[in-house]
């Protein structure tokens, strides 16, 4: 956990300082914020992160590492040979709001939900460890923008930092554990 969090910061801290002034949003729409907020207390450790997500969108393409190009993650072409995602995703859209799955465990309970134009997936660990909590929000625009490129089999980050701005308000991640707890959301405060 600390590695991540102290790569994540680095790796908007370094957004910022290099396009700092590339964060105009278009005029007349609001400047929208990703915040992420990472507090572990067994490590004495948090981390906050407020990147105006119209900067993401620009830095993103920017980076060049790895499978990350222009913008896009190159995924491996096998792993996407099993499965048509746009028909997954044209079927999820017209299906109604609905829990398409339940699974229960001894320890461990995962629903998937389609609610209010947004694809949801709850976890609840109860093995006693740390009783983690894990919810995930996706607006359906923004896995359409994400998988947009999938023909090429990439996935289209700024894209979907594109469609993430234009969805407005949104609470996307929430992780609650004992010793930790994460939230990524967006809104239109520059400040958590």
């Amino acid at each position: 956990m600390r590695t991540q969090a102290r790569l994540l910061a680095a790796v908007f801290t370094m957004g910022f300082l290099i396009a700092a002034n590339a964060a105009a949003a278009p005029a007349g729409s609001p400047d929208r914020y990703l915040h992420v907020r990472v507090q572990d207390s067994t490590e004495g450790e948090s981390v906050n992160v407020n990147i105006p997500l119209a900067m993401a969108e620009k830095i993103v393409p920017a980076i060049h590492n790895d499978k990350l190009h222009d913008g896009r993650i190159t995924v491996d072409q096998d792993k996407m040979k099993e499965v048509d995602i746009q028909a997954v995703l044209q079927a999820i859209h017209s299906a109604p709001d609905n829990e398409f799955v339940t699974i229960q465990q001894k320890d461990q309970n995962i629903r998937v939900l389609k609610s209010n134009g947004n694809i949801i997936v709850k976890i609840r660990d109860a093995s006693g460890k740390d009783d983690e909590k894990v919810d995930v929000t996706v607006p359906l625009a923004v896995a359409d923008a994400l998988f947009s490129s999938i023909h090429d089999n990439q996935l289209d980050i700024a894209a979907a930092l594109r469609a993430l701005n234009q969805a407005g308000q949104t609470l996307i991640v929430t992780v609650e554990s004992a010793t930790q707890h994460v939230r990524v959301w967006v809104d239109e405060r520059n400040t958590q």
